[in-house]
């Protein structure tokens, strides 16, 4: 019966020696291991073999970069405004060694830090920059961090700000500012559509004017044109008209068409004498009707003989 005790009993040992003998660190893990309370090595991912009861893994550290939330505070810009400031911090452990011996509590001491810097930083800018200036102070705080953090085998990568919360008062004030300044665009706005709708209104009228004056001018041109070409046609017609009379005259029997047409006209005209009531020159010697025509004639044979002369010369 002791037999069968005393190899569970040995069989115990030896479990308990091989969990003490191999450790098995995960990855992204690193562990520090101490050999009789100093600092001895640190364990890497994967399997690695220590002295069970001599050495013991004092620390564990995750590899990963890891989100602080910072909690939020009181923060007193430089014109004696206070704000409710908020954000959150990302960290990674980058030396296993310094972040086990470096500080009692790097977690802790990083958000300590990370809120004396953040209150230094707004307290040098205004109200309205530290809207604006977000980046510059998320630089800040990481900058000092970093510097103060590296000792404790910390590298702080980023700090971002959450949230800016003002007093009721001076939101109420900030939101009438915003309201002003948007009711003063507005009225700019609707005074330079007025002016342009003027400066519109103007160039119409201009080109309107412009274009009406042309109109009129081709207007006015056209309808000499058009006067200038009928007076030229009436003129060539007449031209034409003469021309070919005087080319009849030059025919046979045209000087007798001629006289006689001449004759025709003088009678019917001292005919309408007496059926119309103006008063009228007349030659003194109306009543010799025979002498009128011979005169007549003779004004015509006359012209008949000039225009042979000028086509002789």
């Amino acid at each position: 019966m002791q037999v069968p005790v005393v190899g569970v009993i040995l069989f115990v040992i030896a479990v308990v020696l091989i969990a003490q003998t191999i450790k098995i660190v995960p990855q992204q893990h690193a562990w520090v291991l101490e050999r009789l309370g100093r600092y001895h090595a640190t364990l890497t991912p994967g399997l690695s073999i220590v002295l069970p009861f001599v050495d013991r893994v004092a620390y564990k550290h995750v590899l990963k970069e890891i989100p602080l939330d910072v909690p939020s505070q009181v923060c007193i810009t430089r014109d004696n405004t206070q704000l409710q400031v908020d954000g959150v911090l990302y960290f990674q452990v980058t030396d296993p060694m310094k972040a086990s011996y470096g500080s009692s509590n790097y977690v802790f001491a990083i958000t300590q830090l990370s809120q004396t810097t953040l209150r230094s930083v707004i307290g040098k800018l205004e109200l309205d920059k530290t809207f604006e200036e977000r980046d510059f102070i998320n630089h800040s705080v990481v900058s000092s961090l970093d510097e103060a953090a590296s000792n404790w085998g910390v590298k702080v990568l980023r700090y971002e700000i959450k949230d800016l919360t003002p007093p009721k008062e001076i939101l109420h004030a900030m939101q009438a500012q915003i309201t002003a300044e948007r009711e003063k665009r507005a009225l700019i706005a609707a005074s330079e559509g007025r002016k342009q709708e003027q400066i519109n209104l103007a160039s119409g009228a201009r080109e309107a004017a412009i274009q009406k004056s042309e109109g009129e001018k081709q207007a006015a041109i056209n309808q000499a044109q058009g006067q200038a070409a009928a007076i030229l046609a009436v003129a060539e017609a007449n031209a034409q008209a003469i021309q070919k009379i005087g080319s009849s005259i030059q025919t046979q029997g045209g000087m007798d068409a001629v006289n006689l047409k001449v004759a025709e006209q003088y009678v019917n005209a001292f005919a309408n004498l007496a059926k119309q009531g103006n008063t009228l020159i007349v030659p003194g010697d109306m009543g010799d009707l025979s002498t009128m025509i011979a005169s007549a004639l003779t004004i015509v044979n006359r012209s008949g003989m000039r225009e042979q002369q000028v086509k002789g010369a």
